[in-house]
């Protein structure tokens, strides 16, 4: 069997047993579900416009302002259709506002003249979902990365720790191995985060904000290779740590140092997302491009060559860190008998090169 039909085969192998693990199945309901409730939510709870009985006199300058508006023969019956609960609230002669039990603050807007106002040093508008932008992108890429990544580092460990992996790779190459396991992991993850987004989309599309999916196109669209490219670095790095292992108990004494290559991007994109200087220096760095470009093209702050270099360093990276990881791989792979030093890892692939 060549490299590539073994590549294929293990990579179907361990695509059809996480497509049978409940735990997996589960968690990307759960997503989906989140999805949902994310953008439909908010426009189906929501009350809507008040809905005002006014005469004609009035009524156009309400209905110009977004409220539902009734119209009444006279201010007496518009005070009826207040006690009666037919409308939330009334305009009457004077102009005054009748309500039952609050002011309606909608209704007392549309009826304010407000002076005009001019600002010296205004500040740049930012877009709606300005806020929750960062955490959304920044989410769902720490997410899926160290849950996928995880994945991918106990598969390995659990083949080691049975001495299957012995069984293995006396029919397949061991870099065929690893690089189904990373196949099977990012097809996984792709086809999560893209079945996330669509729900995402057309809750917004049919009960969200227009314009927020209009501005977040864009963003969506560069975060999906992005997304790719990150995943494919950490999982290298997962990868690589969970070959150093022979137990799952010992995972924890790799884990950290992959951990924290994930974590301090994550924090640093969530907390420093109004800082445009450290956004854009975060663009650049490998390990949070995947959130800090996306975030910048949805507040329009990158330029358009930005995007395709950061991309390109982020291709560099993964590449680089990809050949190293499968080398640690190779080098320990076969090594049950205890934990592996890096760098006896790395001398190992030396000696059987």
């Amino acid at each position: 069997m060549n490299t590539l039909a073994a590549t294929q085969l293990v990579a179907a192998r361990e695509v059809r047993a996480k497509l049978r693990d409940r735990t997996f199945l589960l968690s990307t309901l759960i997503f989906l579900l989140i999805a949902a409730a994310a953008t439909t939510l908010p426009s189906l709870l929501s009350d809507g416009p008040a809905t005002v009985a006014a005469t004609p006199e009035v009524s156009a300058e309400l209905r110009a302002a977004g409220l539902e508006v009734r119209e009444v023969p006279d201010d007496a019956a518009a005070e009826r259709a207040v006690r009666d609960g037919d409308t939330d609230a009334a305009v009457v002669a004077g102009p005054t506002v009748l309500a039952r039990d609050e002011a309606p603050a909608d209704v007392v807007a549309a009826l304010s003249v407000e002076p005009p106002v001019r600002l010296l040093n205004p500040a740049p508008e930012e877009p709606p979902g300005a806020v929750l932008v960062p955490f959304v992108f920044a989410f769902v890429f720490l997410l899926t990365s160290q849950t996928f990544g995880v994945q991918i580092a106990q598969s390995i460990i659990e083949e080691k720790q049975t001495r299957i992996v012995e069984i293995l790779v006396a029919a397949v190459s061991v870099r065929a191995l690893l690089a189904g396991k990373m196949i099977a992991g990012t097809v996984l993850a792709l086809g999560q985060i893209a079945l996330v987004a669509l729900v995402a989309v057309v809750g917004l599309r049919l009960f969200g904000d227009s314009e927020l999916l209009n501005l977040l196109g864009p963003a969506i669209g560069w975060f999906l290779p992005y997304f790719l490219l990150g995943f494919v670095l950490i999982a290298a790095l997962w990868a690589a740590a969970g070959a150093l292992v022979s137990r799952l108990e010992d995972i924890g004494t790799v884990a950290m140092p992959v951990q924290l290559v994930v974590m301090l991007p994550f924090f640093g994109v969530i907390f420093l997302s109004d800082n445009a200087f450290a956004m854009q220096v975060l663009s650049y760095v490998p390990f949070s491009a995947p959130t800090a470009m996306p975030l910048r093209l949805f507040t329009g702050d990158a330029a358009g060559w930005e995007p395709p270099l950061s991309l390109a360093l982020l291709l560099i990276t993964a590449l680089a860190v990809l050949a190293a990881g499968a080398r640690v791989y190779e080098g320990s792979l076969l090594r049950t008998n205890g934990n592996t030093s890096l760098r006896t890892a790395w001398r190992e692939r030396e000696t059987v090169d």
